[in-house]
Formats: structure tokens, sequence, C-alpha cells
């Protein structure tokens, strides 16, 4: 009896002292409040994606910016030397404009597995990323996808159209 007597106050003392108060000073998280004009007495502009960069990005729709596309021998993720040209200008190009971002599509042909194809696809992003940073655009100016099998630019099923869908496809901020 008394060892039943002992357990329930251990038990109610245990569950007091488990319980929670609200502190009234500790409210919820903050809430952004999305139509400030001031925050700390500064003027705050609301920016969109088309803010400054319409001129900027008007330059990648001629000259060699133009071309976005960098094309791949089969099951292969190394990019050739003749598109080293292409991806020089672009990389400077992404130096200049800080604001930019830049999102690379890998793709490859309906050869081999989906999985194949997904993992094959990431691996000519990531490359052609790399190139571009080393190049010298930042990290957080690029983003690297694969969309495998699933954009192909030609269907038929020869040589010369498979060729067409093993590329890396280059989106800058406001085409994606």
């Amino acid at each position: 009896m008394r060892n039943k007597l002992i357990m329930a106050i251990l038990g109610a003392a245990l569950l007091a002292g488990c319980g929670t108060t609200v502190d009234p000073e500790q409210s919820g998280a903050p809430v952004e409040d999305r139509g400030a004009k001031r925050i700390d007495g500064a003027e705050v502009k609301r920016v969109t994606p088309d803010d400054n960069l319409g001129s900027v990005l008007a330059a990648v729709k001629q000259g060699v910016l133009a071309k976005r596309s960098v094309f791949f021998d089969y099951d292969s993720y190394v990019i050739k030397d003749e598109y080293k040209s292409l991806v020089e200008a672009h990389a400077k190009f992404l130096v200049a404009n800080p604001r930019v971002k830049m999102l690379i599509q890998g793709n490859a042909d309906e050869r081999g597995s989906r999985e194949y194809n997904l993992a094959l696809g990431q691996k000519r992003a990531e490359a052609l990323k790399k190139m571009l940073t080393l190049l010298g655009a930042r990290e957080d100016q690029l983003e690297a996808v694969s969309l495998g099998e699933e954009k192909p630019r030609c269907s038929e099923a020869n040589e010369a159209c498979w060729s067409q869908n093993r590329r890396d496809d280059m989106l800058y901020t406001g085409e994606f």
C-alpha cells in the first residue's frame, strides 16, 4: 500500500514537472509583412525578376551568347573543345552580371534506361557548371538539373537525331 502511495506521488510530481507555461513575452515566430515599405528607416523596393535584367538579358539573345547548347558525344559528359569558347563567353557574361542566374539542363538521347539517362544528363549539367565556375561564375548563380531523355529536340531513331538530344541547354533568369 505504501509503495502505491509513493508511486502515485512520484507520478503526480513527474507530470507537474513536465507541464509547460507560456511566457507572455514569448510569442510565435515573426511573420513577414510583405506590404512593408520601410525597414529600419530605409526605403524597401520590391524586386521583380524583370527589374533591370531585361536590358541585360537582351544581350544574351544576340551574338555568341544566343547559342545556348553544348552537345556531347555518345555516352560522354566531356565538354568538347569546339564549345569551350562558347562556355567562356557565357562565363564572362555571368561574371559581369552577378544578379543573373543560369539553369543548366542536361539531356540524353533515348538509348539507355531512364535511370541511366537521368544520371548521364546530371553529369553533363554538372560538367558545364564546373567549367563555368572555374571560369569565374559564382556557384550561387548556377543550377544544374537533368532532364534525361524527357526533352528531346528530335524524335527520329537515327544518329543525326540522337546527336541533337545529347546536350546541355543554358537558360537565364526569366527563361525558366
